[in-house]
């Protein structure tokens, strides 16, 4: 068996043409001894690795597991700190900046240095961070880290360097934002509160200055106790002392009274003439039941009492409150209280946090309420507090993103300049109405259209089978227009038929999509094994949608060599189940998972579903997921296949050109040479060890065999030059002759929808399945969707799929070299498809139609396809097609193709130019099919005949000369791991073959020498959902889902990353800070801030000494000299002075101690000297000197 394995090994190492692959350390790929050298095809690389680097860009979408929130009047930007250390920082359309804290520790609390262009973090790990927000990258200017006590809550007043931290022990520690050091001003909670008092008061959870006069800070404790502490007299004014906990107070303008929220759900009010009681408390949702008892409510987290000038009632705004009784099926509330009006506002996930905005910085004004931010789990809104009605704000950042779990994301760079208008005319009419009609609030900095900005559009896929189609020009990211896949289908209903088994899951999930922007063509890929192709039009239409359905489940168990049939009686005996779709079997096998509409729809202008191709359930299984696909305009040709087989539909004529299993692509050119047999039956019962070894390698090499089909002359034929009719469609692909069924492992019918958002694998152990392996089949099921299982044992390898996201998922690394290896236990799947003009056969003189498919075994076949070339002949000629046989094979599964011209530019696929399928006809122009074709031979003359085609794998890539098929480099790209990603894209102006591996690695190969180019350790431990949505596009730019609500973009191009700083947002602009207004004379005289209050004079090292070293450290950021000259003005350049002031301020203590000794004896020495000269001289007359 050792020997047989190795034979195998060798031959799936090696190409056809004898080619020797250089080491994986090679420097780049090496031309071969018996094919044509580089120089006879005269390219000219023009790539260098200085042309190449990783840098980040943008990050789109809802900020993953929000934290806290934090807005700047003045400035009028918004941040949104997360639970994994991230900062999000919102102004104005296209001013979106993302920054992450090392640490990874939660953020708890932010707080801006108003008007200033710097941001305080207070992190779960007790460190206080210091933004530079004056730069459009920020930075960390300063880091404190407490080491004995516990941050809970931070205070920052308006205009002033000093910031109060309340901890854990109850304790209020006073930090300066210039240096970042803690002041020797500490109030300590057993000076706050009462010597009679025996309790802890708790943790500080409110900090805040009095309206009235800066010099008295209110202090409140988790207990229910409530302080005002005189900072000058370093003294108590009142406590307060309440039964319930206290969860936030809110201050009225005038500094006179204040609000509690507490944990029963109730307010109260206190004036600071009588703090022995309050003055009011109210249940705002908690009625008095029969007995005289108030309902049980939840807490008020959260309180905002703010005045208005134009109503002399004050806005009291607080989220939670809630009775326990309505409460358990109501969903989490924020109420407005305004007079007698009280407005609930219902939200669709639980409230985190929200902030009410208004007009002044100044807390001893009247505020003036405009909107309420409110951040919830999963969503973001601002609600319009100047209509009565409460409209919320049009959201303008893409934050519905996760609207649905995304489940697939496709990259179009350098689209058609008029594909984004028109998506965008047609979406404007999907939007929702309703919203306020004034500007969105949070509108500071800055942002100006770049310079290289080119037509981009992301396009994702969801579990509720939506597609989303974005604009992302100019690193922005706005909808454009939203598709509905599942208006398709009928509504599934228990207990009707299959749908009773489907009524919980995602069947409309969608897996992949495949567009062309040119002819606007686009085909979606569901979970349910089903295939819709989408016509773009501007006008509506009644349209009855064409269904197809194939069956393509091919087993290896079912079929049987002639030799066994000779010695088999039952196969022969009629009582015998048949297979369905055949005499004598039921129908129910033979219907597809979801029934397609069968009466004509109307469709809005937009994508309109034209055909709908579904494979059908087989023997009780459910199809196998689809696992590639294209489709070609100017061919009119649909191809996708599966880890059973290929299928090939023509969506002109609406029939099924091909479909044909895996095996018989190969014809009599199969490298592995695998024989069909038969299923064993009596199996014995012996140990897993010895039926490994066994058995294995003869139940590895089983293959299915597809049903036969219309055979001419070896080709495959259209069953029919006229279209199928709707609602009876043809099915090709149906076996002739009897056959022995037997049903194989049992599988869900549906798994949930397999959402790159967040999934989860569980691999069983199994003494049949070696761990390595495992974890790859693992890592391939859930890239690919193909359910993989054992043919030789009765135990099937479940995957179970998870939405739980509090959970983030990593596959382990494979440590199987090759994927070429015979020792698997899966069916060779079909793994890529592209259509393109190239040579089916070596002795070709010109190119053709062809279809190049790439397997799981790393085997690329060629099928070369004859299409007649007059329209009226192209609609009613059938279309034949064949395999021509293998090319070449590579190291792991086919990921990629993609074709050059001998000069080394890119041929792009043919295509037809977009038409408008319901527009208005003109008898005198019929309209025609135009196409737009780029054939090897006519975009060279100079270089010659063929062309290259560039093949990657999950291992090695190979450019081969057609149509001789030599094979001219070859290059191993990795064998500890294995690519999850590889695209053939444009950059600099030549094009290079991009590389994402699954040890995180970025790499980049010239084309056509397959010279490493880049290689970076990007990611280093990915994720699978990064893996099942990463893709790279042209302009050197590329994307992945960082987060279940997040993408993010980034840049591998140099030119891109230099020039990325001028296409980013400024964060920080220029604004005079609003003064103060005018109270008059009375109002100032009587009741106003006789006192100025100095905080320096305070907190200052002279007065308050220096605080412990041991309590807390100080962390300089990294001040390189960039972050110095970006911080030089302004009051953060002052901040960055001082910083090195500090660090120079130790040097020069010792020095001034010298001097100031060397000082005192000189004064002595002359002292004494003096005294001397006074006594000898004392009596002298002056004349006697």
């Amino acid at each position: 068996m050792k020997k047989f394995r190795k034979v195998l090994d060798g031959l799936s190492s090696s190409s056809p043409g004898g080619v020797a692959s250089p080491s994986c350390g090679s420097a780049a790929g090496t031309p071969t001894s018996h094919a044509p050298t580089p120089q006879d095809i005269h390219v000219q690389e023009t790539l260098v690795s200085e042309n190449f680097q990783i840098c980040k860009t943008v990050r789109h979408g809802f900020p993953y597991q929000p934290t806290c929130l934090a807005f700047d009047p003045v400035q009028k930007i918004l941040a949104i700190g997360s639970r994994t250390g991230g900062i999000r920082i919102l102004g104005r359309p296209g001013v979106d900046c993302y920054s992450q804290h090392e640490s990874g520790a939660a953020v708890l609390q932010l707080q801006f240095l108003i008007n200033e262009g710097a941001l305080v973090t207070a992190c779960a790990d007790d460190t206080l961070h210091l933004w530079n927000l004056r730069q459009r990258r920020p930075a960390i200017l300063h880091s404190l880290k407490f080491n004995r006590e516990r941050i809970t809550f931070c205070h920052l007043p308006f205009q002033s360097k000093w910031l109060y931290v309340g901890t854990e022990r109850g304790n209020t520690h006073i930090v300066n934002i210039e240096s970042f050091v803690l002041s020797g001003y500490v109030i300590m909670w057993n000076k706050a509160i009462e010597l009679a008092t025996k309790a802890h008061p708790g943790p500080v959870v409110h900090l805040s200055d009095s309206p009235k006069d800066e010099g008295k800070l209110l202090i409140g404790f988790e207990s229910g106790t409530v302080v005002q502490w005189d900072l000058r007299a370093k003294k108590v004014d009142f406590r307060i002392y309440y039964d319930e906990a206290i969860h936030s107070v809110s201050w009225h303008h005038e500094g006179k009274q204040f609000m509690c929220s507490h944990s029963d759900g109730s307010l109260t009010m206190w004036n600071l003439r009588n703090t022995a009681r309050p003055i009011q408390i109210t249940y705002p949702h908690g009625k008095i039941l029969k007995d005289g008892r108030k309902e049980s409510c939840k807490p008020i987290l959260k309180v905002e009492y703010k005045t208005s000038r134009n109503s002399s009632e004050p806005y009291v705004i607080f989220s939670g409150g809630l009775s326990y009784d309505k409460s358990g099926g109501r969903r989490p509330t924020l109420t407005i209280m305004h007079g007698k009006a009280i407005t609930v506002l219902e939200m669709d996930h639980p409230i985190v946090e929200f902030l009410v905005l208004c007009d002044t910085p100044y807390s001893n004004e009247v505020q003036d309420p405009y909107a309420v931010v409110v951040l919830l789990e999963k969503d973001f809104i601002v609600v319009d507090l100047t209509q009565s009605n409460f409209p919320i704000f049009e959201n303008p950042y893409p934050m519905d993103i996760h609207e649905s779990p995304v489940t697939c994301t496709a990259y179009f760079a350098e689209c058609p300049p008029d594909i984004i208008p028109i998506l965008y005319s047609i979406g404007a009419k999907q939007k929702k109405t309703g919203y306020s009609h004034k500007e969105w609030p949070v509108s500071g900095g800055t942002w100006t259209l770049g310079s290289q900005t080119y037509p981009e559009i992301i396009v994702t896929g969801h579990a509720d089978g939506t597609v989303k189609f974005w604009d992302a020009s100019a690193i922005t990211l706005q909808m454009l227009y939203k598709l509905k896949t599942s208006k398709v289908f009928e509504k599934p209903k228990a207990g009707e038929g299959r749908a009773g088994e489907l009524v919980e899951e995602d069947p409309y999930a969608v897996q992949m999509v495949s567009w062309c922007p040119h002819s606007r063509l686009f085909c979606v890929v569901g979970i349910s094994a089903h295939v819709i192709l989408y016509r773009f039009s501007k006008h509506d239409a009644n349209t009855q949608i064409v269904s197809l359905e194939v069956r393509l489940q091919f087993d290896s168990e079912d079929v049987i060599s002639p030799s066994e049939a000779e010695n088999n009686p039952c196969f022969s005996d009629p009582s015998s189940p048949q297979p369905p779709g055949s005499p004598g079997s039921g129908t129910q096998d033979s219907l597809p998972c979801l029934k397609v509409k069968s009466r004509p729809v109307r469709m809005p202008p937009g994508y309109q579903a034209e055909m709908v191709v579904q494979l059908q359930w087989v023997d009780g299984e459910p199809p196998q997921q689809i696992t590639s696909l294209d489709i070609n305009s100017a061919y009119g040709l649909l191809a996708f296949g599966n880890c059973n087989g290929l299928t090939v539909v023509d969506f002109l004529q609406k029939t099924i050109l091909m479909c044909m299993g895996t095996l018989d692509l190969y014809g009599a050119a199969d490298p592995y040479q695998r024989l069909t047999r038969s299923p064993r039956k009596n199996r014995q019962s012996t140990s897993g060890l010895t039926e490994l070894s066994d058995n294995q390698v003869s139940m590895d090499m089983e293959r299915s065999k597809s049903p036969t089909s219309d055979h001419v002359n070896g080709h495959c034929t259209s069953p029919t030059s006229q279209p199928c009719s709707v609602g009876k469609p043809r099915i090709t692909g149906v076996p002739e002759g009897p056959r022995l069924t037997r049903r194989g492992p049992g599988r869900p019918p549906f798994r949930k929808a397999q959402s790159a958002a967040c999934m989860e694998i569980s691999l069983p152990v199994s003494s049949h399945t070696e761990g390595g392996h495992a974890s790859r089949r693992a890592m391939l099921q859930q890239l690919h969707g193909v359910s993989m299982y054992s043919h030789d044992e009765h135990h099937t390898t479940s995957y179970n799929w998870s939405e739980r996201e509090s959970r983030e998922n990593s596959f382990s690394r494979s440590r199987s070299s090759s994927v070429s290896s015979i020792d698997r236990d899966t069916k060779e799947s079909v793994t890529t498809l592209q259509f393109g003009e190239s040579y089916g056969r070596k002795g070709d003189a010109l190119p053709t139609a062809c279809l190049w498919v790439g397997t799981s075994l790393g085997v690329v076949l060629l099928l070369p396809i004859s299409i007649p070339t007059e329209e009226e002949e192209r609609m009613e000629e059938p279309i034949t097609m064949g395999p021509s046989g293998t090319v070449l094979m590579l190291k792991g599964s086919v990921l990629r193709f993609a074709f050059l011209d001998c000069g080394g530019a890119l041929i792009q696929s043919p295509y037809e130019v977009w038409r408008d399928p319901n527009g208005p006809e003109d008898p005198d122009r019929p309209r025609r099919r135009k196409l737009i074709n780029f054939s090897p031979s006519s975009s060279q003359e100079a270089c010659g005949d063929g062309h290259l085609a560039v093949v990657c794998s999950e291992k090695q890539a190979k450019v081969i000369l057609m149509p001789t098929q030599a094979v001219l480099f070859t290059h191993n790209i990795t064998e500890s791991s294995f690519l999850l990603r590889a695209d053939v894209v444009s950059v600099c102006n030549s094009v290079c073959l991009a590389c994402f591996c699954a040890n995180g690695h970025i790499m980049t190969l010239s084309l056509p020498s397959l010279r490493p180019l880049m290689d970076i350790n990007y990611l280093p431990l990915t994720d699978l959902r990064i893996a099942r949505t990463f893709v790279f596009t042209n302009g050197g730019q590329a994307l992945y889902l960082s987060s279940p609500t997040e993408i993010q973009r980034l840049t591998y191009s140099q030119e891109m990353t230099d020039n990325l700083q001028d296409m980013l947002g400024e964060l920080f602009t220029p604004i005079e800070t609003p003064e103060a207004q005018n109270k008059g004379f009375l109002k100032g005289f009587f009741g106003g801030n006789a006192q100025t209050f100095d905080r320096e004079e305070l907190f200052g090292e002279a007065a308050a000494g220096k605080a412990s070293r041991s309590l807390a450290q100080h962390i300089p950021g990294p001040m390189g000299l960039e972050n110095m000259k970006a911080a030089a003005g302004g009051v953060v350049g002052d901040l960055a002075r001082a910083r090195i002031a500090l660090d120079q301020r130790g040097e020069r203590l010792g020095e001034l101690e010298e001097r100031t000794a060397l000082m005192m004896n000189s004064a002595e020495t002359f002292s004494t000297h003096a005294h001397q000269v006074m006594l000898k001289h004392k009596d002298k007359k002056w004349y006697q000197l």
